[in-house]
């Protein structure tokens, strides 16, 4: 399995919920940038190793979203660096508004596992 089949089949693993599968693709120190303008995230955002991932990503999304999604578009990767390029959609429950905001992920893939991700997404739409 290439860099981006491995990428590939973490989001097929995540849009059926299946996050012990999606865990199991993370490398024990994985690195995790997730932008400041999420309405769950406290200080910078970077998040260090599976367990920080859930309690501070994962089980957040729930408690500040309704029917939270990734809608990927493509998904391209060179050498470590893989891409996708997408939508988060879903309600956001402070607001009451739903929303389709732009979304890119760009993951590091050593070894056949993820070790780096790092988000651009855009806030303003998801905040209205």
């Amino acid at each position: 399995m290439n860099n981006t089949d491995v990428v590939k089949q973490a989001y097929a693993h995540f849009a059926t919920g299946n996050v012990p599968a999606v865990l199991a693709l993370f490398d024990a120190a994985i690195e995790w940038h997730e932008c400041q303008g999420m309405p769950f995230v406290t200080g910078d955002g970077i998040y260090t190793g599976p367990e920080a991932v859930v309690t501070n990503v994962f089980m957040q999304l729930p408690a500040y979203f309704d029917g939270f999604n990734i809608a990927v578009s493509n998904i391209f990767g060179a050498d470590d660096k893989v891409t996708m390029v997408g939508y988060y959609q879903g309600l956001n429950k402070a607001t009451g508004n739903t929303f389709k905001a732009n979304a890119t992920h760009v993951w590091t893939v050593k070894n056949g596992l993820l070790t780096q991700f790092f988000q651009a997404v855009d806030t303003a739409v998801i905040n209205k």
